[in-house]
């Protein structure tokens, strides 16, 4: 199921952090895509910056009748992660998380419901309660640059 993202800009800076960014809507390496750029400090406690959007408004998706999610992306080499939330979480801190890193070259990665661990919560996740989905740079100093060509679930 493809999905139509509308990405905004997160940063640090909603907790004192001082990283800073954008998302554009460009063409990259051949492919319309939305790109992340910007630099992530340590600074003042912080430590990311991110891409994210909403599902269905912010409305609970139920996605549990799909493997998982799959990105087509691309990016300067660094690592990154694909982060999701759900009606479970209470905390803005609290997210499910997976790693990967994005390579130069376009390529499509994917990622099932099991390959996300939870953040600061003893929750599993429950592809049932989907809420939003976000691309961080996060928790080292760098020079983001990552570009989102596609985002689905996948059967």
């Amino acid at each position: 199921m493809e999905l139509k993202p509308d990405f905004e800009f997160v940063a640090d800076t909603v907790m004192g952090g001082v990283s800073t960014g954008e998302v554009t809507q460009a063409l990259y390496k051949d492919r319309d895509a939305t790109r992340l750029t910007g630099g992530v400090s340590l600074a003042n406690n912080g430590g990311f910056i991110q891409m994210a959007f909403d599902l269905d408004n912010g409305a609970v998706v139920d996605a549990s009748g799909f493997r998982g999610v799959e990105l087509e992306v691309c990016g300067n080499g660094a690592h990154y992660e694909l982060r999701l939330r759900t009606d479970q979480l209470t905390r803005p801190w609290q997210s499910f998380r997976a790693s990967f890193d994005a390579l130069p070259d376009w390529q499509v990665l994917r990622f099932a419901w099991d390959d996300f661990e939870g953040r600061k919560t003893d929750a599993v996740l429950d592809p049932a309660r989907l809420r939003r989905i976000g691309v961080l740079a996060i928790g080292a100093e760098m020079r983001a640059d990552v570009a989102v060509a596609a985002i689905r679930f996948y059967r």
